[in-house]
């Protein structure tokens, strides 16, 4: 376990990875085996409320979701089975756009309606933007349950050198989750181990909870 030390003769690399960090995320992080992990998913508080919100993260921001390129090939080969699921608006864009593109940074994104929702998102009978991916998923049809970014947010993943650096992003649309998860007493890092453990594994999440634990008594 190598969450704070011994890093060897590549210690001048590690310490100038988590400096780098630290400026471009404007706070302390952490190293965790191939992580850095911003102290903010440990001390921020975060649950989704729906009723609040209504999915906004669907339909707000410029772009669609971050996807990677394993993402694309999984959702290609299980379109047919996702797309009932889609709403016909969601399915006539990805016919016409198809299902990713690139943003202005260069980096591939799902596509969107016209009006904004990501082509993926469909609404339920509450007017509550949910992800049809993920309801084909729970319906047997696709063993793909959402993309990866949308799972992990408010956390976004940023490579740093060999790093990936978990940073909390906040936004306007997600007061409501911020005011919920405070009053539940909720941490990011545990309203979201359901998606790190997706991403890392268990041993990872076992040991990034064995990280909050020392924190709570620094």
């Amino acid at each position: 376990m190598n969450h704070f030390t011994d890093l060897g003769n590549e210690r001048k690399i590690f310490f100038n990875c988590i400096e780098y960090a630290k400026i471009i995320f404007n706070c302390n992080m952490i190293i965790h085996q191939h992580t850095l992990l911003s102290e903010d998913i440990f001390e921020k508080e975060f649950v989704c409320n729906l009723d609040k919100c209504k999915g906004a993260c669907c339909v707000e921001g410029e772009y669609g979701a971050p996807i990677t390129e394993k993402e694309i090939k999984t959702l290609e080969k299980d379109l047919k089975n996702i797309l009932p699921f889609l709403s016909e608006k969601g399915r006539n864009a990805i016919e016409k756009n198809g299902i990713w593109e690139k943003d202005k940074y260069g980096d591939i994104v799902t596509t969107c309606m016209s009006s904004g929702e990501c082509n993926f998102a469909v609404y339920d009978g509450k007017g509550i933007l949910g992800c049809g991916i993920e309801k084909a998923f729970r319906a047997g049809k696709t063993k793909f349950q959402k993309p990866v970014s949308c799972h992990l947010y408010p956390i976004r993943i940023t490579n740093v050198a060999e790093f990936e650096a978990l940073n909390y992003h906040k936004w306007e649309v997600c007061k409501p989750a911020c005011t919920l998860g405070k009053k539940l007493g909720v941490p990011v890092y545990k309203f979201l181990k359901e998606a790190l453990i997706r991403k890392y594994g268990k041993e990872w999440y076992n040991e990034l909870e064995e990280i909050a634990e020392a924190l709570k008594e620094e």
